[in-house]
């Protein structure tokens, strides 16, 4: 069998206020070009099709059209999306009716019936060329802490072993439905031990970073692990089927040098044969100016004079994006002028301006651009307002309470 995995497009999302719309439309129009191209029998979404719970009509649409080419071009292709923390479970769930009838599963939060989950929506054949089934796939959503059941205080971290719990439950259902010769996949959206995070793009998920699920999550009877939520794709614990197959698309100025790809994964019968990675395409390039840390005006000025030209019939949405570090001894209100008058008929274009102050007896090379409200997590808010008011070091269980707190604010927001 032949599976394609891929995650976290984040549909709507904006770069500093500038629309992604076309540069998501190329991914998705590569993307089915791939899926035709090397015959793959099955799509594996691990979560985050959207940038928020209340996507706009335009990334919506793009969902629906990219759902409907795919069953056109693709009509034996097996479909399974799961939800991810900045989905709206309830909103990716909404067109089961239709998406069933296309045969497409999508399992935006996990089902409970008669308050136990649901295992039947969470466990999916997949068939192979020949129509046979080839591979039963458990598809875990992200979990919120709401979805857990209540594990006893001997047994560990209560979070940690409630999603341990939730998972051996659904991959205890996919072995008992398998035969022999049919493989064991698994899908989530989970936050990995030992696994790197993109600060600026990524939300700390599952009450934060203490709450990293271990790699045993996944036995070694599951011969692959489709991943969502880490922007940068990467192996976890070393093996080789346990996957973060990363977002298509830089989704912050910090991701500009990630290898964006999906992983074209290969099955021989019940086993793992091969993980390959398909790079998607760059359409829009990333610029610095300087290439790190900040430079004076004057030099600044400098580096972007010889910044190409625009060319013409480039359309817009094609032209770099350029983020510009100065380093000022005191404040200089006409700095964006000034940078946006020597960008003129320049092909970037620019979307963030960090000025770096170089006061209180700092030399240039101590410069460093400050970050912005916008790039700090809550948690960073949280962090900086306890220690400007309190002494004492943060507890975790303090830590713990506020991201319980923060993520019912965000549940209540879907």
């Amino acid at each position: 069998m032949r599976l394609l995995h891929t995650s976290d497009w984040h549909l709507g999302h904006t770069l500093y206020d500038t629309s992604r719309e076309a540069e998501h439309a190329a991914f998705l129009e590569w993307l089915l070009d791939t899926l035709e191209s090397h015959k793959v029998d099955a799509l594996l979404v691990a979560g985050d099709i959207f940038d928020t719970a209340n996507p706009s009509a335009e990334a919506q649409a793009a969902w629906y059209r990219f759902v409907a080419q795919a069953r056109i071009r693709c009509p034996k292709l097996d479909v399974v999306v799961i939800g991810g923390n900045h989905d709206s479970a309830a909103r990716l769930d909404a067109p089961d009716p239709l998406f069933a009838a296309l045969d497409v599963r999508v399992v935006g939060g996990l089902p409970k019936a008669g308050g136990s989950v649901d295992l039947e929506r969470l466990l999916v054949p997949l068939k192979n060329a020949q129509g046979k089934v080839g591979a039963w796939v458990a598809a875990v959503p992200y979990l919120r802490p709401a979805d857990l059941p209540l594990v006893s205080e001997e047994a560990g971290d209560k979070l940690i072993e409630g999603v341990r719990s939730v998972y051996a439950e659904v991959l205890e259902g996919a072995r008992a439905k398998r035969k022999p010769g049919q493989a064991l996949v698994a899908m989530g959206h989970c936050y990995m031990v030992g696994t790197e995070l993109s600060a600026l793009s990524e939300r700390k998920i599952l009450g934060g970073n203490q709450h990293a699920l271990p790699v045993e999550l996944f036995p070694e009877d599951v011969v692959y692990a489709a991943l969502g939520h880490l922007h940068k794709a990467q192996r976890v614990g070393g093996r080789e089927g346990v996957r973060y197959s990363g977002s298509p698309i830089p989704l912050s100025l910090s991701e500009a040098s990630y290898a964006h790809q999906v992983l074209l994964v290969e099955l021989d019968g019940a086993q793992l044969s091969s993980v390959r990675p398909l790079h998607v395409p760059r359409r829009v390039e990333i610029e610095r100016v300087p290439k790190r840390d900040a430079a004076t005006l004057d030099d600044v000025v400098q580096m972007l004079e010889a910044l190409p030209p625009l060319e013409e019939g480039t359309p817009d949405w094609r032209r770099p994006y350029l983020e510009v570090c100065v380093a000022l001894p005191r404040p200089e209100p006409a700095l964006r002028r000034r940078v946006e008058a020597v960008l003129e008929g320049k092909a970037a274009r620019l979307v963030k301006l960090t000025p770096a102050y170089t006061g209180s007896g700092h030399t240039l090379a101590e410069a460093r651009p400050g970050v912005s409200l916008k790039e700090r997590t809550p948690e960073d808010v949280f962090r900086a307002r306890y220690a400007r008011d309190y002494t004492e070091p943060l507890e975790p269980a303090l830590l713990e309470a506020f991201h319980a707190l923060l993520t019912q604010v965000q549940e209540d927001a879907s």
